[in-house]
């Protein structure tokens, strides 16, 4: 048996504290973005009808009464182009990357007190997932701009933190002889930043519905009017789960030849090895449905959000109580 560093595991738990607490704050900030929206759309028609009244007077012109609206905000490819000032959401992301150092520090410290990989009960899964979800979409947030989504991604980043800490938490200790394996590295992790990816595309699929449902009454308004269109959000959701559909996949395997391995049989109907497939069944239809039978809109986003449900579900309910060779969270 490996000692456990204590001193380290203390730096653990008050650092994933300090971090869900700075996720609290960039939650308030990108939250901050989303209402006061309006507002900064307001101050940018206004600098634009000052710009044109300028021009107007330079050109010894007819004052104009009538009022500037910005122009479209954002393209299909996440690109803003009206020159919007978005102050809250910029502290946001500032905050935000803070906060995923302090738990990138915490998830480090925690490995290095066990002396091994992070995720062996339910409570480290949900701390590094949550720490993976934070990582992927700062990755992409270097690519693409998605800070409209970044409300609900520190949301579920926060709800996975506070739900490890009180309903799963667990002392820093080792683990069972059977996830003992370089497997626990390589088929855990794949599936943490797969289960990452899903989220993304939750949120992506959320906004999806109330843009869509913003489009169909008129000109969106307010915050909508900073999010890409819904047929924008659906495509980039699209090419994502795709992305996270073929690392699910290796999950899979991986995971039944870890089983061989550790118990000497590939598939066995366990309450986990069934949902996992159940999971990939959903985001397989997904994919197909949408390739190939036109699947679209409201039905695309729903299929997508039953999909990260049935994770969700998996994680929590499947592991604590649903009778499994997997159910180790910790108690």
């Amino acid at each position: 048996m490996t000692p456990v560093n204590e001193t380290l595991a203390q730096y653990s738990e008050l650092f994933m504290l300090i971090a869900a607490l700075i996720y609290l704050v960039a939650f308030f900030f990108f939250s901050w973005d989303m209402a006061t929206a309006s507002r900064s759309i307001r101050n940018l028609e206004a600098e634009l009808e000052t710009e044109k009244s300028k021009e107007l007077v330079g050109a010894s012109g007819p004052p104009v009464e009538e009022r500037v609206e910005a122009p479209h905000l954002v393209s299909d490819d996440m690109e803003y182009t009206g020159g919007i000032k978005r102050p809250a959401a910029n502290i946001g992301v500032a905050i935000f990357v803070l906060a995923m150092l302090a738990h990138a520090f915490a998830v480090v410290a925690r490995a290095v007190a066990a002396s091994r990989a992070p995720w062996g009960n339910l409570y480290e899964f949900m701390t590094s997932g949550a720490l993976l979800i934070s990582l992927v979409y700062l990755v992409f947030l270097l690519r693409k701009d998605l800070r409209f989504v970044g409300t609900f991604v520190s949301g579920v980043v926060l709800l996975m933190m506070i739900g490890a800490t009180i309903g799963f938490p667990t002392p820093v200790g080792n683990v069972q002889p059977a996830l003992q394996s370089w497997w626990l590295i390589t088929h855990v992790s794949v599936a943490v930043v797969a289960s990452g990816i899903f989220a993304l595309t939750f949120s992506m699929s959320v906004l999806q519905l109330f843009k869509q449902r913003a489009e169909k009454r008129g000109a969106p308004t307010g915050f909508m009017r900073l999010v890409p269109s819904a047929s924008a959000l659906e495509n980039w959701s699209y090419r994502l789960n795709a992305i996270g559909f073929v690392m699910w996949t290796f999950t899979l395997i991986a995971g039944a030849i870890w089983a061989e391995q550790a118990w000497g049989r590939y598939w066995n109907w366990d309450a986990k090895e069934v949902w996992t497939f159940v999971i990939w069944v959903i985001y397989a239809g997904y994919l197909h449905a949408r390739a190939t039978r036109g699947w679209t809109g409201t039905r695309s986003a729903w299929l997508n959000i039953i999909g990260f449900l049935a994770l969700v579900f998996n994680y929590t309910i499947v592991n604590l109580y649903f009778p499994s060779l997997h159910s180790y969270a910790g108690f």
